[in-house]
């Protein structure tokens, strides 16, 4: 049984709206609207538990929470070959390897 609060969630204004907008990540196409930030909050995680109540109910498998994921701190980026050569270069010239270089654009 999946924890809904073990999700990712957070509240963003929404000038179009002109209310604050609750999200989930492992739920893209939920929202929340409310005018009190808390209220948005706790609104799209009440939903949330009742989409993961259905889901469950239905058989369908559930977003596993990232929370609850494992990363190996590792992915593989596709660049053009000079990208690749500036890259390079940017790092030798900073005397840093092309990880710590890119780790840090990164951050």
């Amino acid at each position: 049984m999946i924890n809904h609060k073990h999700y990712a969630y957070r509240v963003v204004w929404s000038v179009e709206d002109e209310e604050f907008v609750g999200l989930c990540a492992e739920f893209p196409s939920l929202s929340y609207l409310d005018e009190d930030h808390l209220k948005a909050l706790e609104g799209i995680s009440n939903l949330v538990k009742d989409i993961v109540a259905d889901m469950e109910a239905e058989g369908e498998k559930i977003p596993t929470p990232i929370s609850e994921k494992s990363y190996s701190g590792k992915f593989q980026v596709r660049i053009t070959p000079e990208r690749h050569r500036m890259l390079a270069i940017e790092a030798a010239e900073q005397d840093v390897s092309l990880n710590r270089l890119i780790s840090d654009k990164l951050a």
